[in-house]
This record gives structure tokens, C-alpha cells and sequence, in this order.
């Protein structure tokens, strides 16, 4: 029972549950689009066993290779705390690349080629030569392509292939897709925040240590704001149904972040971890509001 919670801890349980409201919500739009109507519980279960395979050898990795950041900047993660060697760690990572491949042989070739492309980012964002995360250009770049078009776009294929037997087009999920993309920018940067100690020690390029925290800040809150901003003039527009459901959910989450974003001293290191949390929690509210509006509409 004490590995599997240190297993939980080791897999960032908010990326984990990111991840599979993610790929719920794209299954479910991806349904809502079926000529059939019909679901699959086995091609989201295996999908899901999939994602979260990629989820944990991504994250795992990346904490593997950098526990002497960590020590400085995160001393509670299972591995600098000692509750994980880093042995174990790497088996860990080893054996979730493995499962994460595997699950996907049922199904098409390409939804294991985009496994595969996931996970090779993954690796080079925390790996040398490459190791993406030294540079904040590289580090958003790779974050906002994973989670912003990979999965939005890989996944929704996936699903309408599986499901209806042709992967049709993404439109439905174009604003969602654009969304995504922008708060992935957010989580690139708010992450940095309260980690400049470690950072700058170990030289790590991120933003925050190189045009400071405020405007690191800043910068995430212009763009998460605009994310908004482009979901609320799709559906005033008519590219989304449901309109009014639609500009009201996504008016009331800006207007929370708004609110919390308000009096954050970025110098203060909780406040800062507080409001990543919340700002994760609007993440997973997205994927919940907006597969809703088809079946509303």
C-alpha cells in the first residue's frame, strides 16, 4: 500500500487526472459525432490504460533526471524525499513506456505512432542532448504541442476512427484545440514560478528566471485569458452550439481567474502553488464544460 501511494505521488496525480478528463471529454464529443451512436468501453478503457502508461513515463522521467533540482525546488517528490530510489524510479518509467505502446497495438498503427511521438517529446524534454526544458522556448513549445494539439487532435481521430470506422475531420474541437494550446503556455509558465531558486542554479533557461516571475505572470494571464476570450467568440459566433451555454461557462471561469489572479504576490511562494492548483482545476473544468455543450445543444 506504501509504494502505491508513493507510485501516485511519483505520477503528479493533477496531470493524471488532466489527462483522463481529457480523453474522456474527447471520446465523448467523438460519440456525440458517431453516425452510430454507439460506445466502446474497451477503446476508452485501453485507451485510457494507454495514456496513463505516457503520463507516468513522461512525468517519471522527467523527475529522474532532475532530482538534484528537485531537491532545491520540490524535496517532497518521492525521490528526493528517499521514499524512491531512482533505480526504482527508472523501472517505473520503463515499465509505463512499455504498457503505454502496447495498449495501443489493438487499435490503428497511428494511434501508436502518436504514443510514440508523445513519449519521444516527453523524452526529449528531459533528457539530453535535447533537454528542452533548459530553454522556456523550447519547454512551452513542447508542452503546448503535447497537450494542446496531440492529444486534442491524436485522440479525437483516434476515437472517430474507432467508433465510426473514418477519422473525419477535427472541427468540433478547433476552439477547444486553440484553448488547450494557450493554457498549456500558462502551465508552462505558472509551473517556473516558485522554482527560480533551483533553477537558476542549475540553469535552467524558464522564463520566470529570465524576465522574472512578474512578468512570467503576466505573461500566462494574457494568454490564458485570451484562450478564453476565443472560445466565447466561437460561440458568439455560431462555430459552437449551445451559444449561450457556452459564453456563460466560459465567462464565469475568466472571471474566477480573473479574481484569483488579482492580489497574487508572486514572491510568495504558497500563494503561488495555490493558485497552480486552481488554475489545473480550471483546466479539468474545461474538459468537463465543453463536451457538454454538444449534448445540450
Amino acid at each position: 500500500m506504501r509504494f502505491l501511494i508513493t507510485l501516485w505521488q511519483f505520477s503528479r496525480p493533477h496531470t493524471i487526472i488532466g489527462s483522463t478528463l481529457s480523453i474522456i471529454a474527447l471520446y465523448l464529443i467523438a460519440l456525440h459525432g458517431s453516425p452510430e451512436g454507439a460506445g466502446s468501453g474497451f477503446v476508452l478503457a485501453l485507451s485510457l490504460l494507454s495514456a496513463w502508461a505516457c503520463n507516468i513515463y513522461i512525468t517519471g522521467l522527467n523527475q529522474w533526471s532532475d532530482v538534484e533540482v528537485d531537491v532545491i525546488n520540490k524535496p517532497w517528490l518521492p525521490i528526493p524525499a528517499g521514499r524512491l530510489s531512482r533505480r526504482q524510479a527508472l523501472n517505473v518509467v520503463i515499465v509505463c513506456g512499455v504498457i503505454a505502446i502496447v495498449a495501443t497495438l489493438p487499435f490503428h498503427p497511428g494511434f501508436t505512432g502518436l504514443i510514440f511521438l508523445i513519449m519521444a517529446i516527453g523524452t526529449a524534454y528531459s533528457l539530453p542532448p535535447l533537454k528542452f526544458k533548459r530553454s522556456h522556448i523550447l519547454a512551452a513549445a513542447a508542452i503546448t504541442l503535447v497537450r494542446g494539439l496531440l492529444v486534442n487532435v491524436g485522440f479525437y481521430l483516434h476515437f472517430s476512427y474507432e467508433l465510426s470506422g473514418g477519422m473525419g475531420t477535427a472541427a468540433d474541437i478547433i476552439p477547444l484545440i486553440v484553448f488547450v494550446a494557450a493554457f498549456s503556455l500558462g502551465i508552462a509558465w505558472f509551473k517556473d514560478i516558485p522554482d527560480t531558486a533551483g533553477d537558476a542554479e542549475y540553469q535552467f533557461g524558464t522564463l520566470a528566471v529570465k524576465a522574472g516571475r512578474r512578468r512570467a505572470f503576466l505573461a500566462g494571464v494574457l494568454v490564458v485569458s485570451a484562450a478564453y476570450v476565443c472560445v466565447i467568440a466561437a460561440a458568439l459566433t455560431g462555430y459552437l452550439p449551445a451559444k449561450l451555454y457556452f459564453v456563460g461557462t466560459h465567462l464565469i471561469a475568466l472571471l474566477l481567474f480573473w479574481w484569483q489572479a488579482r492580489a497574487l504576490q508572486v514572491s510568495d511562494d504558497k500563494q503561488v502553488k495555490r493558485f497552480y492548483l486552481f488554475f489545473w482545476g480550471l483546466f479539468f473544468i474545461e474538459y468537463i464544460i465543453y463536451p457538454l455543450g454538444f449534448y445540450l445543444s
